[in-house]
């Protein structure tokens, strides 16, 4: 018999709803306070500067609205619908339609105007919308509960990016921070299946990954095991295998532990 599917992991709505918008003013709150002189920082992604990341960041909620107001599917979606752990490796197709998006947005408005616009439309938008509702985004079909999930990639992802190039300290909102780890974890074990190697990051996630003998019970052979931020690194490309296992930031043990040729899982 082929091997059980595994169970998708669930997310509590009210708690994803409250830590994206949480995040979000939070990030809204720095960037508000942001000099011109550091608007015009490099960003550490490509060639764009602060003040495109700060539009990034803004596009992470302001997609919600903008999908939202769309009319729904007049019946079943002509795809599949993209579910959560396959959702990482949707998005680099679309990175080079992404960046031109942002650049345009960027310059069409200041960034506490482009703040306070996405925050207003998700005011007025989410609260009425079921978390079933499909979604008609460039990746796909998606329904509103998962993009949820996925926003809480896109801002701690870029609230972190955020900090290491404008010096700043913003805060990343607990569960939001959960969300995000939990989702890349996922995707890894969706990118190598198996449970030959479990990898944990506490407190938010335990996968089992990697093809070969099955681990049953006791510890197993093969472990990884970093924090949240690392991990959220690691899997976006924002630093190496290596630089993290140097730094002492990750710790593995057994012949399959070595997770270099797996990651980044989204670039």
């Amino acid at each position: 018999m082929p091997p059980a599917k595994k169970r998708l992991r669930s997310y509590d709505s009210a708690k994803i709803r409250t830590a994206v918008l949480t995040q979000f003013g939070t990030v809204r709150e720095a960037v508000a306070r942001l000099t011109p002189e550091q608007l015009a920082l490099p960003s550490g992604l490509g060639d764009w500067t602060v003040r495109e990341l700060a539009a990034h960041l803004s596009m992470a909620v302001e997609s919600v609205s903008r999908y939202l107001e769309q009319p729904e599917y007049p019946g079943p979606p002509p795809g599949p619908v993209v579910v959560l752990p396959e959702w990482p490796f949707t998005t680099a197709a679309h990175a080079s339609a992404i960046s031109e998006d942002i650049r345009a947005l960027a310059a069409s408005a200041t960034p506490d105007e482009l703040f306070e616009r996405a925050e207003t439309r998700i005011a007025a938008l989410l609260p009425g919308a079921p978390d079933d509702r499909l979604l008609a985004t460039r990746i796909g079909a998606i329904r509103l509960g998962d993009y949820l999930v996925t926003r809480t990639v896109e801002l701690i992802v870029h609230t972190d990016d955020l900090n290491r190039a404008a010096g700043l300290s913003v805060p990343y909102e607990r569960q939001a921070l959960a969300a995000c780890t939990r989702l890349l974890a996922d995707a890894l074990a969706v990118k190598a299946p198996g449970a030959s190697t479990e990898v944990r990051i506490p407190p938010y996630a335990v996968v089992q990954c990697v093809e070969g003998p099955r681990h049953t019970r006791g510890t197993p052979p093969n472990v990884v095991e970093t924090d949240p931020l690392t991990w959220v690194r690691l899997a976006t490309g924002r630093t190496t295998w290596r630089e993290a296992l140097d730094a002492a930031r990750v710790s593995a043990s057994g012949e399959r532990a070595d997770l270099a040729g797996l990651l980044p899982l989204m670039g």
